[in-house]
């Protein structure tokens, strides 16, 4: 793909049920909502609404419901998944990324239902099957949690067993 943005309209917005046609995630492990905007090879911003009905949020934690972290983490994989899918013109179908590490992790806030996510997400590289991305995920405009990505990229052939995911 070339690097104007994608999506109708020039800005790369993407709704549900194109992100659907990406990811191959389903609920209730779909956590990116909408793509804000997605400029192929160069960054991404998209948007997780935060409700009282996460299922999560029975058990974390009762009568003070807080968002785990490592979903939040999860949320800014699939956002920068998206990305590659879009830099490399594939989708889900056609390759599947593998969360393969994390560097520079930090939680800054707590998220909490009613919070809006914002993930904006830089990719650094990709080659040789590995991608890796800056991400942030903020509310209000403060940083709720931050880190570098790394992603593992194969061909989806049927009867192959990730390593990881």
């Amino acid at each position: 793909m070339t690097t104007d943005t994608v999506a109708t309209g020039g800005s790369g917005a993407m709704d549900i049920a194109d992100i659907m046609r990406i990811l191959a995630h389903r609920y209730p492990f779909l956590l990116v909502d909408r793509v804000l905007s997605c400029v192929p090879g160069s960054t991404l911003r998209a948007q997780k609404n935060v409700t009282i009905n996460e299922p999560f949020f029975t058990g974390h934690f009762p009568g003070h419901p807080v968002m785990p972290g490592v979903l939040v983490i999860e949320a800014m994989a699939q956002a920068a998944c998206i990305l590659a899918y879009h830099t490399l013109g594939t989708t889900g179908g056609e390759t599947l990324f593998f969360f393969a590490g994390i560097d520079n992790a930090r939680f800054r806030r707590q998220v909490v239902p009613g919070d809006v996510l914002i993930f904006d997400v830089e990719l650094l590289r990709i080659g040789r099957g590995i991608g890796k991305f800056r991400c942030r995920a903020t509310v209000d405009g403060k940083v709720a949690a931050e880190g570098d990505l790394m992603a593992a990229v194969r061909a989806d052939k049927p009867g192959d067993a990730p390593a990881a995911g």
